[in-house]
């Protein structure tokens, strides 16, 4: 899908993708640092995160598209760049929302308390380690999807 209406479907598609992954991080890490959060957003929270994913080879995929039918400067380049980083952080961030869902979804706790045999100290270990880690994507995510819509914006308007 490289054009929508005859238009571009770039500028279009990354709207999801700055919606949605910054959308998600923020969820995600609500649900980390704040138990009232994560089961209120519950499945939500996943789900935004894999909307996010979805999103990122399409408007890369319509980015690049675009890209042979606009003058190569460095900007394009550089946003050309950066834009392909986004799915290397899309992907980590929904498979690590997905699995602090799933950790703290009580079917799965008591499987792994009975059958793994996994103590609450243990339990413990899994969700600071996970927590940290989700957290670091999660901030990253956001770095990332900003520093891409700068360089865009700055390859558009200069």
């Amino acid at each position: 899908m490289n054009t929508i209406n005859g238009l571009p479907a770039h500028p279009l598609l990354v709207h999801i993708v700055v919606v949605f992954v910054p959308l998600a991080a923020l969820m995600t890490v609500l649900t980390v640092l704040w138990p009232t959060a994560r089961r209120r957003l519950g499945w939500l929270t996943p789900l935004f995160a894999l909307v996010a994913l979805i999103a990122v080879p399409m408007a890369t995929s319509a980015g690049e598209a675009l890209e042979k039918r606009v003058a190569q400067t460095d900007a394009v380049e550089r946003h050309t760049h950066l834009g392909e980083q986004m799915i290397y952080w899309a992907g980590p961030l929904f498979a690590l929302a997905f699995l602090w869902w799933a950790l703290h979804e009580d079917r799965v706790r008591e499987y792994l308390a009975t059958r793994w045999h996994a103590s609450t100290r243990t339990q413990r270990i899994v969700d600071l380690v996970v927590g940290a880690s989700t957290l670091l994507v999660a901030a990253g995510a956001m770095v990332t999807v900003y520093r891409i819509g700068d360089s865009g914006s700055r390859a558009v308007w200069q």
